[in-house]
Order: C-alpha cells, then structure tokens, then sequence
C-alpha cells in the first residue's frame, strides 16, 4: 500500500517470526543457511530502501527508511533474529565455501547485535553526512530511465518532510542522553541545510537527478515531471529544511557537546573500544595502536628524508613541505584543470593493472568533483561503488574546493587509492563474485577495503608512477597521513588529546594543507575509530605479500598472489592471513610433487 509519506513502515514481527521458524527446522543445514541469507537479505533491503539503491536491488526506489523511534527500536529487536538461526545451523556440516560464508556471516550478525546498545542512531548528522546530503544523493544514483523512475523519485520528494522530521526527533533525544557530535564540528552544517534549498527551486540540489530526462518519455511528460518536482521542493522539502535549520540553528549547535573524544559520550570506552576492535578487525589495543603510528611516523620519516636529499633541496623538512604547500607551479588554477590531471592520471593506471593482477572487474568507472553543497567540509577525496544489478558505474570523486589546497603532488597517490588498483578494482570485483550471498557482495570491513586501498598507493612504483620525486614525497606524505591517524586517532579518544594538539601533530608530520589536516581532524573526531583501519589493514596485506615471497620463491607470482587476496572479497585480517597461509602451503605441497 502506498504511503503518502514516502515511508513504508516494516511490518512488525514478519522477520523475528521467518527467522524463528527457520532456527526451529532441524537438518539440512546448507539449505537453511542459504535461505538464512535469502531471507536476511530481502529484509535488509526492505528496511533500508537506500541501501537498495546503493546495490541495485529494485522495488524500493519509492521511499526511504522509516526513522521513527518506534522502526528503530524494532530494527534493534530484530538483531537477535539472525543471530538464533545461524547459532543453530551446525557449520561441520557445511562445504568449506559454505563454512566461509557462516562465519562471515555469524561475525557481522554478532556485531551489529552488540553494536546497537550503543544508540549511534541518535546522532543522525555530522559534517560528513546526514539528511542535508545523503537525500540527495540517493536521489541522484537511483534510475533515471524509464517513466516510473521518475514517478518514484517524486514519491521520495514527498517524503522528504517525515525523514527530517524523523530526524530532528533523533537529534532531539540524542541532545536529551549526551549523545551529538562535538560542537566544533558542525559549524559548517548550517550551510550545508541552506545549501539543499535556495530560493530558486531550480537551483536546488535535488533537481540534478532531473535534469537529463531520456528521450523516451515525451517533452511534455518531461515538463509535467519537472514541474511537480519543483512544486515539491517549494511545498514540501523547503519548509522541510527550514524546520530542520531552525532546529540546528537555536537548539541543537548551541545545546551540542563541547568535548571532542568518545570517551566521553555515554559508555564512551567500550564504545571506542568496539569501534576499534570492529574496525581493524583485530583484537590491537587503542595503546598498542597509539605506539604503532609513533613507530610508523618515525620510519616513514627517514624515507622523506631521503627523498627531500635526492631532490636538492636546501633546507629542512619543514620549509621542504612549506614549499610544497604554496609553490604556484604544484596547483591547477582552475577546478576543469584539475579534474582533467586526475582522469589523466588514471588512464596511465588502466594498462598498468594487467601486469599485476589476473583478474579485473567488468564495472567501468569514471571521475567527477565532489558536489559543491558538500564541498567545503568534505575530504580530498572518495570513491562511491557503482552496482553491476542497477547498470551503474562507480565513481572516483574529486574535491575541486580551495584549488589552492589540492596539490599536484598528491593526485597519483590518491588515484590510485580511490579507483585502481584501490577501491574501484577490489569493490567491483566483490560485487561481481559469482556463487557468493549477496551479504559479501555488497559488504566489507573497512580494515580490508581501506587497507587494500592503501597498499595499492604503494603499488605505484611498479605501475610506473612516482618517478617525480615531488610526487614520491606525495605517496609517503598519504603513507604517513594513514600513520599518524593511528597517533591521532587513539590520542583523541583514548588519550585525552586536544583538537588542537592533534592538528599540530598532523601538520609537524606531513606537508598537508591546514585545510586539509583540519577537515581530517574534525573526521577523525565524529566517525572514531574508522581512521585506524587503513594502515593495520596495509601492513597485514604487506606482511602476507613478504610472507608469500619468501615462502614460495621463484614460485611466487604477483598476480596470483593478488587475485587470492581480492578473489573471496572483503574479509577479516584474521582470516586473510589464515587462507593466505593456507593458499601458500597448497602451492608448496604442489611444487615438490
């Protein structure tokens, strides 16, 4: 039944009582473990429709999740759900393919059980996302092809009033329990609201995803789309907005916390903690963390160094990076300029990718700015997956804000972080496994993903890049970035650490913009924990890489070594290291028969 909302309320009970009839069957455990996944998959998509979009799952580009405190502590109950049915399934009598996908599973089902007490929901915006951007994009990645696209984009625009409304009540109770972003942080969201709703409904960001209306549908149709998408911007979303800004504006800013550190948001340790823990996939201390990135620091250092001495250049570290920092001939002048070197720069990584893996994905991927309602508080850069089910490529996004923050130097070591041989490669080629639940398709752990990202900066030399040392010193200065996250990170939210104090250990320790360290900082500080996944998940993929060389000498291939890597998708490190190992003593047994 169609809501006027545009919010369809989950059916209450529907999945707790499938999934209870489902823990209840006895034998047959790999058919109950797949239909386990069907079930759970289906459910997932039905109680958050932008997610559906995300991946390309049809039937719920009409509405968006329902926000309401009542659907959120449903979807809360409904964690135990899960996890009772693949407790019951007994994994000795699974294939090892099927063995694989029930840890996977039973691991992500346990920690988004233990994860929920923690109520992030009530803290629905930072500067980096929330309904004054993720709205928008939803409706810019949602299918723009055929008449009934259109028609459910105009269901989503008006139901655009119940999701703020939504969310200014989350806001609202999580000003009540202690729980918002620090204050410092949300300085520029203001402008960000203001930024959805111009005066002009035409100038508004949600009518990007109706400007190219195809072809097929007739020009009048085209118009009649176009102008109920305008009287719903004008009628519905503004006031919408207005109310939230209001809100933002006299409430919430002025009532948010003043502390930077999760420590001290309720049950603030073991939630930094989890974080850690879930993040990095490991069971690292924020100590044992901390003392790791003082040590990295310290290494990466001597390697710039080094490259400072083989430039000649005279004078220390510090005026080498203030060099690097304002020197006119290391900035594009304008935001095309820019844009057109980071495009060039990955048509030189394309060709590259064959030498070193022997498996690429089929989903083609492109490069666009980071849109200007985000711009400002946004980081250098992201990459956002395409979906081979919608037809939709991914994209590396570039930030064309302050050109003068955006260097020459760093664009190779950030390209091929973002799109190949990082995140585009290994993200495509998890969506297109074959014989793989969707679950592992379209999920990842960030110690994996961001961890391969950063390992595929270092691929560069091989791929025939950095041979400037300007842009060598850029690859280090992205290596230590990821390094000192691991400093700034723990200091921040276990430590005791100041804002300020961990900007001026950032900008000591690299020859990033200020802008830049502080948009990084001010990241750190609203998604905790999420920084430290990078430089744990590099370090192992360079580990196994050095253990596999040694073990296996003249008998190791690079390619084969990286297709084992990427060929299950995103997993923990534990178990990469474990099926490396094994893969590596497998080729072993095979060579000295």
């Amino acid at each position: 039944v169609f809501s006027a909302t545009g919010i369809f309320p989950a059916q209450a009970n529907d999945y707790e009582n499938a999934c209870l009839k489902l823990a209840a069957k006895k034998g047959d455990d790999p058919r109950r473990l797949h239909q386990l996944f069907d079930l759970d998959w289906k459910h997932s998509m039905e109680s958050d429709p932008e997610f559906a979009t995300d991946v390309g799952f049809p039937g719920f580009n009409d509405r968006w999740q329902d926000r309401s405190l009542a659907a959120v502590e449903l979807r809360k109950t409904e964690l135990k759900a899960p996890v009772k049915v693949i407790q019951s399934i007994n994994r000795s009598r699974l294939n090892a393919g099927d063995q694989l996908n029930y840890d996977l599973f039973r691991r992500n089902a346990e920690n988004a059980l233990e994860g929920a007490k923690f109520n992030g929901e009530l803290a629905p915006m930072t500067q980096l996302n929330g309904v004054q951007q993720d709205l928008v994009r939803t409706l810019t990645i949602a299918p723009h092809s055929r008449l009934r696209d259109y028609e459910d984009m105009l269901a989503r625009l008006n139901g655009v009033p119940a999701v703020v409304d939504q969310t200014i009540l989350l806001m609202q109770k999580g000003l009540e329990a202690g729980i918002t972003p620090p204050k410092i942080t949300l300085r520029e969201v203001a402008q960000q609201i203001k930024n959805v709703i111009p005066d002009d409904p035409n100038h508004s960001p949600f009518m990007r995803a109706f400007a190219d209306i195809p072809a097929g549908i007739a020009s009048a149709e085209a118009e009649k789309i176009r102008a109920s998408a305008r009287k719903a911007i004008r009628e519905k979303v503004a006031p919408a907005y207005s109310r939230l800004l209001e809100f933002f504006e006299k409430t919430y800013l002025p009532h948010s916390r003043e502390s930077v550190s999760m420590s001290d948001l309720p049950q603030g340790r073991e939630w930094y903690a989890f974080n850690v823990r879930t993040s990095t996939t490991t069971r690292r201390s924020p100590e044992d963390i901390h003392e790791l990135g003082l040590s990295e620091v310290k290494r990466i250092r001597l390697e710039m160094d080094k490259v400072i001495h083989d430039a000649s250049f005279q004078g220390d570290f510090k005026s080498f990076c203030q060099f690097l920092r304002t020197d006119p001939r290391f900035f594009y002048k304008d935001a095309d300029a820019l844009l057109t070197g980071y495009r060039d720069i990955v048509k030189r990584a394309d060709p590259e990718l064959a030498k070193l893996f022997g498996k690429l994905p089929r989903l083609p991927y492109g490069v666009k700015a980071v849109p200007s309602y985000a711009e400002k508080s946004q980081t250098t850069a992201y990459y956002e997956p395409g979906s081979p089910a919608a037809g939709r490529p991914g994209y590396y996004f570039a930030n064309t804000y302050a050109l003068d923050t955006r260097p020459k130097w760093e664009m190779e070591a950030l390209s091929l972080h973002e799109s190949v041989p990082g995140h585009h490669l290994q993200i495509a080629l998890s969506q297109e496994m074959e014989d793989a639940p969707e679950f592992r398709k379209n999920g990842g752990y960030t110690a994996f993903v961001e961890g391969w990202g950063l390992y595929a900066e270092g691929l560069g030399e091989e791929m025939g890049f950095y041979k400037d040392p300007y842009m060598k010193f850029g690859q280090l200065t992205y290596e230590m970035w990821r390094a000192v996250r691991l400093v700034v990170d723990t200091g921040l939210h276990s430590k005791g650490w100041t804002r300020q104090q961990a900007i001026d250990f950032f900008l000591a320790n690299t020859s990033k913009s200020e802008h830049d360290v502080t948009v990084e900082v001010d990241r750190y500080i609203v998604w905790p924990g999420q920084a430290l996944a990078y430089k744990i998940g590099q370090l192992k993929f360079k580990e196994l890489r050095a253990y596999a060389t040694k073990e296996l000498g003249d008998a190791f291939d690079i390619r084969q070594f990286h297709d084992q890597l990427l060929d299950n998708g995103a997993m923990p490190l534990d178990l990469v290291e474990r099926r490396l190992k094994q893969w590596v003593a497998d080729r072993k047994l095979k060579s000295t028969k």
